[in-house]
């Protein structure tokens, strides 16, 4: 059984632990700390965050000012109101800018399931990456969460990561190794098909890969947990040879991870199969499992993807 652990509580502690490191850190949340978890960081620098109440717009725009006065402003919300309720002040304020101000993303894709589409952010990785100068990240678990969190103070400008709401087993190295920016990660080897995914559907990934092995095809799952800026190279290195390619996440198929990967391998003459989201707004249901089976985000929608891209009879 794998471990599993909450995103947002490694993204809570290791904000607090970051705070207690570097004075110049503040946050900023609307109304959503103890689902954020930058309650954390309220409890222990009361003096350092700002509740803004629900104020997404305003929040941005005072995080602006406070990075122009050399803080480092993590704002924390909801995914779909972090990238889209902030959109103007994000892009205007921010980004044109190119100021240092962290954007966190909780409860993203499909897994706020009980409160249906308006609280569903599958479009906000399409949203945050046609902006320039930002940096976009989709970490697979908590371990890696808390590494990007990390890098993200070590490094300047506009950044957004976002994090499923529940809890997810640990399938990345539980190592020291710091976080470079844009790489890309390869969690099992294979030959056939190379498996590009994002998020929650890394394990999916993996799972799938041993279910194709099964059936004599070997696939190489690749963890792509930065989509911009892509390290376009090392996609194509990953891609070299195989079969046919897939693409999953836990966002529309429209803007997100396998339109950053189809662009990579733009001069490559590779089958690509997109498991995704399909153009759709998400809905309410009684449980997450439920949501993901009914937008074909499972492992059997990867299995047969990699059995289309290899040509499997």
């Amino acid at each position: 059984m794998m471990n599993r652990v909450n995103q947002r509580m490694a993204y809570g502690e290791t904000l607090l632990a970051l705070g207690g490191e570097n004075p110049n850190i503040v946050a900023l949340d609307a109304d959503l700390c103890r689902s954020t978890m930058t309650s954390l960081f309220e409890q222990q620098y009361p003096e350092r965050f700002f509740e803004m109440g629900i104020a997404e717009q305003n929040m941005m725009s005072v995080a602006a000012g406070l990075s122009l006065v050399g803080k480092i402003p993590f704002v924390s919300s909801f995914a779909v109101f972090a990238a889209g309720r902030t959109y103007d002040q994000f892009r205007q304020s921010v980004a044109v800018a190119n100021l240092n101000v962290k954007v966190f993303g909780s409860s993203s894709g499909l897994s706020d399931f009980g409160d249906g589409a308006t609280h569903q952010a599958i479009d906000d990785i399409a949203i945050m990456s046609a902006i320039p100068n930002v940096s976009v990240f989709v970490p697979a678990d908590a371990v890696e969460t808390a590494k990007i969190v990390r890098a993200m103070v070590m490094n300047p400008g506009p950044m957004y990561v976002r994090v499923c709401r529940n809890d997810l087993p640990v399938v990345t190295p539980e190592d020291d190794a710091e976080y470079r920016i844009g790489q890309v990660q390869t969690l099992r080897d294979g030959e056939d098909a190379v498996i590009f995914a994002c998020g929650i559907m890394v394990r999916k990934a993996l799972e799938a890969a041993s279910c194709l092995a099964e059936n004599g095809v070997n696939a190489k799952v690749v963890n792509v947990s930065t989509i911009k800026p892509l390290d376009e190279a090392a996609i194509q290195a990953a891609a070299k040879g195989m079969k046919g390619v897939v693409t999953a996440e836990e966002h529309n198929v429209i803007g997100g991870l396998g339109s950053a990967i189809s662009r990579a391998l733009r001069l490559q003459a590779q089958r690509i199969e997109y498991v995704g989201v399909n153009d759709l707004f998400g809905q309410c249901a009684d449980g997450y499992d439920e949501l993901l089976a009914r937008y074909g985000l499972t492992v059997e929608a990867v299995v047969q993807a990699a059995e289309r891209v290899v040509c499997v009879q």
